[in-house]
C-alpha cells in the first residue's frame, strides 16, 4: 500500500469518526432537550381522565340531576388572595398566553370550592389580537386598544384567514394541560366573546358606558358593520371548533353588551351572529359524533329571551334583572336556564345569602338549571361569601329534590 493510501485511508476513518461523533452529540442533544423541557409541553389532547361529576352536563341537557350544579362567572378571579399573589407583576395577556399560569389560575378556586364546572382562565380579546390588533392591560383603566378601528377603511388592517392553531394554540394548550390536571374532578369550559361585544371593544378602544361608537357605526356604516361581524364570526367558529378539540366539554359565548341594543338592532347586528356561530359549531361536531353543549349570555337582552331559546344553543344565561319563573314561562322549557343572582348578593351575610339562593332555586326549579351569578365577580368579594353560595345552592337544592321524590 503506497503512503497516499494509507492517508487517505487514515483520513476517511477520521472523516467517519468525525460523522459519527457529530451524530452522536445531535442525538445527544436532542435527548438533552426532551429531558429537559416541561412535561407539561407534551401532554396531548387525548387519553383525558374520565370525568366524575357530569352534574353540569346533564343540566345543560335538561336531564335530572342530584343537585342544581353551580359555577361562577370569573370564579378564577382577584378575589382570591392566591389570584393575586400569582399574577403579581405579571402583564395580564403575558400570563394568558402562558398555558401553565392559566392552568393553574383556573384550577385555583376548585381547590377552595366544591364548584360543578370550570371555566378556562383567558380574555375574550384574544380574538383581536389574532386578528392583528395590539391590546394592552392598563392598570386602573382595563383592557386598551392604541390604534382603534375608526372607519371602514381601517378594517383593511385586520387578518382575515386567522390560523387559530397558530395564533391561539396556547389557549388550546391551555385547555389540554387543565382538562388533565383537572382529573376528571369537573367539566372544563371554553368561551368566546361574540361579534357584537368583540366588534365594540375593537371600535370603542376600551370599555365604555354608551358605546356610541361602536353604535355609530351600526347607523352610519351598516355595511361594514356587518363586513366586520362576520369576519368575528368565523374567526369565533374556528376557535370554538379548537377548544372543543383541545378538550372543552361545553362552550360558552359571552354578548356582555346586548343591552345596549334595542330589539331591532340586537335582531340585526347580533342575534344572526349568534345563531350562526352554534349553528355552524354544532354541524362540524356533528361530523366527529361530539355532543357539546354550548350556553349563551346575553347581559341585559330581556327583550330576547324567545329568540335566544331558539338559537341553537342548550343553555340561556340569565342576568339578575329577569324573574326566574317569566323566563321559564318565556323560553317555553325549549333550553336549559344558567343563573341568575345579583353578584352584590354575595356582599351580603351568609343567612341573607342562603335565603336568596333558596328562593331563586325555587324560581327555576331543579331540573335543566345551572346555578350561577347573573354576571361576573368583583375583586372585592369575600371568598367565604362565595363558599357560601356554592353551599347553599347544593344544600336547597338537594332538600327540593329530596321533597319532591318523597
Amino acid at each position: 500500500m503506497t503512503d497516499r493510501q494509507t492517508v487517505w485511508r487514515q483520513t476517511d476513518r477520521q472523516c467517519r469518526l468525525e460523522e459519527q461523533i457529530i451524530l452522536w452529540r445531535n442525538h445527544l442533544v436532542v435527548l438533552l432537550i426532551i429531558t429537559t423541557m416541561d412535561k407539561d409541553e407534551l401532554i396531548l389532547p387525548k387519553d383525558f381522565p374520565q370525568l366524575q361529576n357530569d352534574t353540569f352536563l346533564r343540566a345543560a341537557r335538561g336531564q335530572d340531576t342530584p343537585h342544581v350544579p353551580v359555577w361562577c362567572m370569573r370564579q378564577a378571579g382577584r378575589y382570591l388572595p392566591e389570584f393575586r399573589e400569582s399574577r403579581a407583576g405579571k402583564d395580564f395577556f403575558e400570563t394568558c398566553q402562558s398555558p401553565q399560569a392559566c392552568c393553574e389560575l383556573t384550577l385555583q378556586p376548585l381547590r377552595r370550592f366544591p364548584f360543578d364546572a370550570a371555566i378556562i382562565f383567558s380574555d375574550i380579546l384574544v380574538i383581536p389580537q389574532a386578528m392583528g390588533m395590539e391590546v394592552q392591560m392598563v392598570p386602573g383603566k382595563g383592557p386598551t386598544f392604541p390604534e382603534p378601528l375608526k372607519e371602514p377603511e381601517d378594517l383593511q388592517r385586520l387578518n382575515t384567514k386567522v390560523d387559530v392553531q397558530k395564533e391561539l394554540g396556547y389557549v388550546f394548550k391551555a385547555l389540554t394541560l387543565t382538562r388533565h390536571k383537572i382529573e376528571g374532578k369537573v367539566p372544563l369550559i371554553g368561551f368566546t366573546g361574540a361579534p357584537w361585544t368583540l366588534m365594540c371593544y375593537m371600535i370603542e378602544g376600551g370599555g365604555s358606558k354608551t358605546l356610541s361608537k361602536a353604535k355609530r357605526w351600526l347607523y352610519r356604516h351598516p355595511e361594514a358593520s356587518h363586513m366586520l361581524l362576520k369576519m368575528l364570526t368565523d374567526v369565533v367558529v374556528d376557535y370554538l371548533l379548537g377548544q372543543v378539540a383541545a378538550g372543552a366539554q361545553a362552550l360558552q359565548v359571552f354578548e356582555s353588551n346586548a343591552g345596549i341594543l334595542g330589539p331591532v338592532e340586537f335582531k340585526e347586528f347580533s342575534l344572526p351572529y349568534l345563531r350562526d356561530i352554534a349553528r355552524r359549531v354544532k354541524d362540524k361536531l356533528k361530523d366527529s359524533d361530539q355532543d357539546i353543549p354550548m350556553i349563551v349570555f346575553a347581559k341585559d337582552a330581556h327583550y330576547a329571551l324567545e329568540d335566544l331559546s331558539q338559537s341553537y344553543y342548550e343553555v340561556v344565561g340569565l342576568d339578575w334583572t329577569i324573574d326566574p319563573s317569566s323566563a321559564r314561562e318565556r323560553t317555553g322549557g325549549k333550553v336549559s336556564l344558567q343563573g341568575n343572582m345579583d353578584p352584590c348578593a354575595l356582599y351580603g351575610p351568609k343567612e341573607r345569602i342562603s335565603d336568596i339562593v333558596k328562593k331563586m332555586v325555587e324560581g327555576f326549579g331543579t331540573r335543566g338549571y345551572i346555578a350561577n351569578l347573573g354576571h361576573g365577580m368583583y375583586p372585592d368579594m369575600d371568598p367565604e361569601s362565595v363558599g357560601a353560595f356554592v353551599e347553599a345552592v347544593h344544600t336547597h337544592s338537594r332538600q327540593i329534590n329530596k321533597n319532591k321524590n318523597a
